[in-house]
């Protein structure tokens, strides 16, 4: 039998004082593993506790409750989609580049070892309120970002910039999402540059507008 390895949530022994951030970073691992494999609905504290390896009365004292815990979690994980699009879109002034990048950024978003793109992509709680509002934040903030590039060298107002950028977001997440179905019949690098070709043959049709940078 092939040995696996060792989750992030893996553990120190029980009783062991760890740094608060530290904690709170294993506990969230810990969570995410846990709601990933379970859903929002089926998870328990006791469940997260557990794969932690800390007591309830531990986990409680970072986090009030099971919602609390997974809003943390979303929050985290959309941040960090945001920071990488948006970086994608500010490190080259090539605009095929930039929608190439962007492109890049989600497939490598939903083929990552602990498969957080589930809590963000495909929750069982994403379209309740609280979730909704940190999910849709991020959405806004990433299309803002492609908007603003589009708007500046494409010379559109800012309705059509956003048009488009919602367009490249929504391509980009689903096509990814599908790809990761078939990942072992072509390879990652190609799906992004099929993907990135389609949205950039759109994009590649209006005229530059500036030379600029965002």
């Amino acid at each position: 039998m092939t040995e696996t390895a060792p989750s992030r949530a893996d553990t120190a022994p029980r009783g062991v004082r760890m740094p608060r951030d530290e904690r709170r970073a294993q506990l969230l691992a810990a969570a995410t593993d846990v709601f990933v494999t379970n859903g929002y609905h089926a998870t328990v504290m006791d469940d997260i506790a557990e794969r932690a390896g800390v007591s309830k009365p531990v986990l409680y004292q970072h986090f009030p409750g099971k919602l609390e815990l997974y809003l943390a979690l979303l929050e985290r994980h959309t941040d960090e989609l945001i920071r990488r699009v948006r970086q994608a879109i500010e490190e080259t002034e090539d605009n095929g580049q930039r929608v190439r990048n962007a492109v890049e950024v989600y497939f490598d978003f939903v083929d990552s070892d602990d498969e957080a793109f589930r809590l963000v992509l495909e929750s069982d709680v994403r379209h309740q309120p609280p979730a909704q509002a940190v999910v849709e934040r991020a959405y806004t903030a990433c299309v803002q970002a492609i908007a603003q590039a589009v708007a500046a060298d494409a010379g559109l107002d800012a309705d059509r910039a956003w048009l488009v950028a919602v367009g490249v977001v929504g391509i980009s997440a689903d096509s990814a999402r599908y790809w990761l179905t078939r990942r072992h019949e072509f390879p990652k690098e190609e799906a992004v540059a099929l993907t990135a070709s389609l949205a950039w043959k759109g994009l590649a049709g209006f005229p530059l507008h500036s030379p600029k940078a965002l």
